[in-house]
């Protein structure tokens, strides 16, 4: 039997407009809503990334931080 899809929990989130721009075109590609693409993208998030991509990117990001807040 299918696992009944209920949005649970709500929260404030800061992004980037890159970022946002990326998550409404592919929820638009997926036919969901930003809501439902993250809840789907971090449900299967080990089965969605590249291990060895995502620490690189992840450390360019956070390199790039500070600079990027001002």
């Amino acid at each position: 039997m299918p696992k009944r899809f209920r949005l649970t929990r709500r929260f404030p989130v800061a992004m980037t407009e890159d970022g946002y721009r990326r998550l409404k075109r592919f929820a638009a590609e997926a036919g969901l809503d930003e809501g439902e693409a993250l809840s789907f993208l971090f449900e299967n998030f080990d089965s969605v990334i590249d291990a060895e991509k995502f620490v690189t990117r992840l450390r360019i990001f956070n390199s790039d931080l500070e600079a990027r807040k001002r």
